[in-house]
């Protein structure tokens, strides 16, 4: 068994290559210098140690590895558009360096990519894949999608909100575990203990990644704190503010949201940190876990086979980047 962070490395070799061809360079150089940020390669990751849960790892898993890394890029170019983010990674995004017509393209044909990596599979599971793949994908852009449309109403419950999580980050974390497990030939009862552990820990991420981009170090998070706060987003912080907040608290963090101050990020944290959600996000990450591990304790196969996994969430859940 390879650990977590031996998996990170072994894929990274091999994905640090170049997947594109030189020309024209305007097209692909864009794609080049996003892969060549780096990132944490979680998604990928998850694809071989689905398959190493129940086998040695195969040629396939890392074809399909590759695929979602790629597609998962796809994602982080469009979504840096739409949500006017200058930094990525601590690095100017696709579109402030090269204009969004041209981040536009770049994250299509990242997208296309993915799919031609799919397509090198063996044809024995290449359906059940592609067919889960397909699915997941336009799951994260209805996903997207509603975490636009959230930012237009004026109210947003918590349940919706964790719908709109569970499509938009957690469905790919889930089934990138499950297309590794396919490959690594578990039962179907399995495969369902793993999409339902990678489900609940996806959600757990989301509610991780919502509390660092208010409260996280800039330094590490690699992003603009309080990003979400001037876009307005609903994120799980602002909805539970809203819910909790007293009369008055609720009536100054509507004013901010409306007026835009220039220090409308520290006025809002610290009506947060008065409303206590800080605290209330940490305690619902932590049961989201719970539910994930109570998944994964319910697969079938030997505990130790299980530790990679179980590193793969303490790395998740007690991260400050």
């Amino acid at each position: 068994m390879h650990s977590f962070n031996d998996l990170v490395t072994g894929f990274a070799e091999k994905f640090n290559v170049s997947h594109f061809p030189g020309s024209p360079s305007t097209l692909y150089e864009p794609c080049n210098y996003f892969l060549a940020l780096g990132g944490k390669r979680v998604r990928p990751v998850m694809c071989l140690m689905g398959n190493e849960l129940f086998d040695e790892i195969k040629p396939d898993a890392y074809e399909v590895a590759t695929a979602i890394e790629l597609f998962h890029n796809f994602t982080l170019v469009h979504d840096d558009i739409m949500d006017a983010a200058p930094l990525r990674r601590g690095m100017e995004t696709v579109h402030k360096k090269y204009g969004e017509s041209v981040a536009l393209l770049s994250g299509d044909i990242m997208l296309i990519k993915a799919y031609e990596y799919i397509n090198r599979i063996h044809v024995s599971y290449l359906r059940e894949i592609s067919t889960l793949f397909s699915r997941t994908a336009k799951e994260v852009c209805e996903g997207q999608q509603l975490d636009m449309d959230f930012e237009k109403q004026e109210t947003v419950s918590l349940d919706d909100y964790l719908h709109m999580i569970s499509l938009k980050t957690s469905v790919l974390l889930a089934a990138s575990l499950e297309m590794g497990a396919i490959i690594g030939g578990a039962s179907g009862g399995n495969c369902r203990h793993i999409y339902q552990f990678g489900l609940n820990l996806g959600i757990a991420f989301q509610i991780q990644d919502d509390y660092l981009d208010a409260f996280g170090d800039p330094e590490k998070f690699g992003k603009d704190v309080g990003g979400d706060i001037r876009q307005n987003k609903k994120t799980i912080l602002l909805l539970r503010a809203l819910e909790v907040a007293s009369a008055e608290q609720k009536a100054a963090l509507l004013h901010l949201l409306h007026t835009n101050p220039t220090d409308k990020v520290e006025r809002v944290l610290e009506i947060f940190r008065n409303c206590q959600v800080d605290a209330w996000a940490n305690e619902l990450k932590a049961k989201y876990v719970a539910v994930a591990y109570q998944h994964l304790e319910d697969i079938a196969v030997t505990a130790t086979r299980k530790k990679p996994l179980q590193e793969l969430v303490a790395f998740l859940i007690s991260r400050e980047y």
